[in-house]
């Protein structure tokens, strides 16, 4: 099988391919059986920590952990300088967690920077760690701890960390034998091997288990292996047998005699995604044996030590020297590559060849695929083909196939090769040595764009993302605006650089580019103490709302109250002027305010509603007497209850007005008070409701009460002018309908509002007898309008023809309705004619 780099086995009916990846070219002191090893899926990085914590070590020797990418290049190396570590591992998001013997788990990032820590619990810590396990599930990746005491301890997100510990196995005095974890409907459970047993634990029970078929003569689990969905299952044994079945242990798959019954270093799946078939790779010291459904196996010597990675669709397996990949061939590549094969891909290949060297055999190949209607079906196996092929002059000879298949269709749809041809740009890219990512097409679709570019970003590799986001044309904010967003927030963490050098460079590069937030790179550098650089830095924020709330927690709090003033938010300015108050000292608040009037007007709002003594002080600093007046009346009404608090306040409020030269409110406020003490006179001597009535509704009052000379007098008193009196006595009157009174009353003295308003206040009260009275008393001017309200039309025609009134001539004639009217009507029409006439 083509192509030559590649080392072709068969497993079953099934060919693997097994090719070199890269050729390592780290510099390691140590063999890999002397570390301690974590290698992240998805083509990810290798941790080593080197000089683990040994017997045979000395203790004054310092482990160091490096970090390396898929390729061998170095990405961080540390010291260690904290306590012994039990077991490494890669969370989902490319963090290495480090579980030391006393239960805390280090955190740091793929350049060797500490991010985090957490405890597995104070049980952890009292009985150590033995063994731990790193798993991931769909909510995370989670930490599995074995104890001294035997018991188990996890966490299934160790981003949001809520431990659970594990029932306890009965009778259990040891260690397991072996043990891992197992994710079934989306819970983490414990299998682990004692003795002969297998025992499951969920979060309340410990279950023995028994995997169906297996060989008879067990009397130890040795290893045990999940696959890289957690849906299948691989048991050790110390007979030599390998057990395979699902990871609910109700049904077996087969089961392998490998001859070997020493314990494997390690074992683990190989996923096989086209023949659906399982496989295992078990790893010893210097043999590599990969096992399946057949009798047969393949086995491979081992010249180094070597570590398994599970993948996807494969096993990873690098050394000192090399780093290989082991995986089933496709479909379409089989079909393509196998000797003698006739696959329409086969062919089409072989024809682009041979039209390349100008043959006609060209033709006839391209001749004898159209004749059997395959030209599509060769086309779209080529462009698979390329896809899983991980040498770039391969790709292009099937790429080239496949596009000169196409010249001879007529509506093969393009898209399928435009994207394959992008996609192997982008996986090109990233397998190059010196990025050190080699993923499979698979991996790629199975990962997405998007976590791709974050890894990337993790790499700090900006520009090489940015290209990928500019080649695939990504949506800005989703592809170079983020990018970029984590580019400036890496800029502010280089602390040799000035500050003021940092953040123009971050501006010149960014400028106005939608969906970054310079606020979110000013937090960046707040938090890693540079708070100079975040303050320019937020001066290229153009939301005023992202720019208070970080100066408020970078307390500085004038610059925020001159922000939120600048944007004109209400809402900004409040949150800032609550945040000062409680920040500063009174004084300082008071002075702060009076520097930025648009704060203290809203601040005065306020204090109106929610701090009214606040509000005193602040009227009382600035010698404002005429608010000072207003505040005590409202306070005298809305405080106090008693007469004579009400009296003081008012007097107080009086005593401002003076000072502010408003005589007229401080007159009104001392009449009030004049007012507040006649009501409460009244209130003991006649009884009823006075107080708080205005002056016009105590005088009304009163005139109700039948209480007429006391009104006069309290009219007099506040000289209350006579129109308004006789209104006021006149619609009380009415409201009483004491008409005799009010008849009293008009005949007393000349009204000094005439005696329309008496007809009309009659006639609102439906009695029109009495406004008929009042009718014949209305002035000349007045009369006709009164002796229409009244309903007499033909006296008010003699009136108004009388005085020969335009106006009034028009207004009763308005008012003639029907039959009854007419002669009236023709009255008023042969008095304006005989008018026009003169």
């Amino acid at each position: 099988m083509d192509p030559s780099s590649k080392l072709t086995y068969w497993l079953e009916s099934a060919p693997l391919w097994k090719y070199e990846l890269y050729s390592m070219d780290w510099d390691l002191k140590e063999e890999l059986r002397d570390c301690l090893v974590a290698a992240a899926p998805y083509g990810g990085p290798i941790a080593l920590l080197r000089n683990p914590w040994r017997k045979e070590k000395a203790a004054s020797v310092r482990p160091v952990l490096d970090i390396y990418s898929a390729s061998g290049m170095p990405l961080a190396s540390l010291l260690w300088k904290s306590g012994p570590v039990v077991s490494l591992g890669w969370s989902a998001e490319e963090e290495l967690l480090c579980v030391q013997e006393d239960g805390v788990v280090l955190v740091y990032g793929l350049h060797g920077d500490f991010r985090r820590h957490f405890s597995m619990g104070n049980e952890v810590l009292q009985n150590r760690v033995l063994d731990a396990r790193i798993f991931h599930t769909e909510f995370g990746s989670g930490v599995a701890i074995l104890t001294g005491a035997h018991r188990f301890t996890l966490s299934a997100n160790v981003g949001d960390l809520k431990l659970r510990r594990m029932p306890e196995v009965p009778g259990l005095q040891s260690a397991p034998s072996c043990w891992t974890t197992l994710c079934q409907d989306r819970v983490a459970h414990i299998l682990l091997a004692v003795g002969p047993d297998l025992y499951l634990l969920d979060h309340a029970t410990c279950s023995t288990v028994t995997p169906p078929g297996l060989a008879p003569g067990v009397s130890s689990f040795l290893q045990m292996a999940v696959s890289f969905t957690y849906r299948h299952l691989a048991l050790f044994t110390d007979t030599g047998y390998i057990w395979m079945g699902t990871a609910s242990l109700k049904e077996k798959l087969c089961e392998f005699n490998c001859n070997i019954r020493a314990p494997p270093k390690q074992m683990v799946w190989c996923s096989r995604p086209r023949s659906k078939e399982r496989a295992v790779v078990v790893a010893w010291e210097k043999r590599l044996m990969v096992v399946g459904d057949a009798p047969e196996s393949i086995q491979f010597v081992l010249d180094e030590d070597s570590y398994l990675v599970p993948e996807l669709d494969g096993v990873r397996i690098f050394s000192r020297s090399t780093h290989e990949f082991l995986h089933e061939v496709p479909v379409a590549s089989e079909e393509i590559f196998k000797i003698a094969s006739m696959a329409p891909g086969a062919l089409l290949l072989e024809a682009q060849k041979e039209y390349e060297k100008e043959s006609q055999k060209a033709d006839e190949y391209l001749r004898e695929i159209q004749e059997l209607g395959q030209l599509t079906q060769a086309v779209q196996q080529c462009i698979e083909a390329a896809g899983h092929e991980h040498r770039p002059d391969m790709q292009k000879s099937l790429l080239r196939a496949a596009s000169f298949g196409k010249c001879f269709l007529d509506r093969f749809p393009p898209d399928g090769f435009v994207r394959m041809c992008q996609d192997l740009r982008v996986l090109n890219a990233i397998r190059d040595f010196h990025i050190g990512i080699p993923l499979t097409y698979s991996q790629y679709k199975q990962l997405t764009i998007q976590v791709l570019l974050d890894r990337l970003v993790l790499r700090r590799l900006y520009p090489l993302a940015i290209q990928i986001c500019e080649y695939l044309r990504l949506p800005e904010v989703q592809g170079v605006s983020r990018i970029l967003a984590h580019w400036a927030c890496y800029k502010v963490q280089q602390k040799d650089v000035s500050d003021e050098d940092v953040a123009r460079a971050i501006n010149q590069k960014l400028g106005d580019t939608p969906g970054v937030s310079y606020s979110d790179i000013a937090a960046r550098a707040y938090g890693c103490g540079r708070t100079e650089l975040a303050i320019k830095l937020l001066e290229y924020e153009p939301r005023s709302g992202e720019q208070v709330p970080l100066l408020l927690k970078m307390k500085r709090s004038k610059l925020a109250l001159s922000k939120a003033i600048e944007s004109g938010d209400t809402d900004l300015v409040f949150t800032v002027l609550l945040h000062l108050k409680n920040e500063l000292n009174r004084g300082d608040f008071f002075m702060t305010l009076r520097n930025q009037p648009m704060a203290l007007s809203l601040y005065r709002q306020f204090c109106k509603h929610q701090e009214l003594e606040t509000l005193k002080d602040l009227y009382n600093q600035d010698d404002n007497h005429q608010e000072l007046g207003s505040f005590h009346i409202r306070a005298s009404y809305a405080a106090e209850e008693r007469i004579e608090g009400r009296v003081a306040a008012l007097q107080t409020a009086a005593d401002a007005f003076y000072k502010a030269k408003n005589e007229f409110a401080a007159k009104a406020t001392e009449d009030q008070m004049r007012l507040l003490r006649l009501q409460r006179r009244l209130e003991d001597e006649l009884g009823g409701q006075f107080l708080d009535l205005s002056l016009h509704d105590t005088v009304t009052t009163l005139i109700l009460g039948g209480h007429n000379k006391r009104a006069e007098q309290l009219a007099r008193d506040f000289r209350i002018p006579d129109k308004r009196l006789c209104w006021l006595k006149l619609t009380a009157l009415a409201d009483l309908e004491d008409w005799e009174e009010l008849e009293k009353f008009s005949k007393s003295k000349k009204s000094p509002i005439g005696y329309l308003p008496f007809v009309e206040i009659c006639m609102k009260q439906h009695n029109k007898y009495e406004a008929k009275k009042y009718a014949s008393r209305v002035g000349p001017e007045q009369k006709v309008k009164a002796l229409l309200l009244v309903g007499d039309v033909a006296q008010a025609a003699d009136v108004a023809i009388e005085r020969r009134n335009e106006a009034e001539l028009s207004l009763v004639l308005s008012h003639c309705t029907g039959a009854t009217d007419g002669a009236t009507a023709d009255k008023i029409q042969r008095a304006r004619a005989q008018a026009q006439k003169k």
